[in-house]
């Protein structure tokens, strides 16, 4: 909600959720052919070595683990067949 209001208010005018597109991005702004994707730390597990909300619980480590890789590839995919579609 908080990346929506501020572009809203920055006078940005979006879709959301738009099917059809890979991943289906968070806010489309079909005239501009941008996408936001609002990813969050833990779900998405993105490679910044100083963010100290990528980790992994302490539990259940046979089911998160091999769960949250399929996330991370399943959205570098999504940014490449993004990127092609321009």
């Amino acid at each position: 909600m908080l990346v929506r209001r501020l572009t809203h208010g920055m006078g940005y005018r979006y879709r959301m959720h738009r099917p059809g597109l890979p991943g289906s991005p968070d806010l489309v702004f079909p005239s501009r052919m941008k996408v936001i994707f609002v990813h969050v730390c833990f779900w998405h597990q993105h490679l910044d070595p100083r963010c100290k909300l990528v980790r992994l619980t302490k539990s259940k480590l046979d089911f998160w683990s091999p769960k949250l890789e399929t996330n991370r590839e399943r959205d570098e995919c999504n940014v490449v067949l993004l990127a092609e579609l321009g």
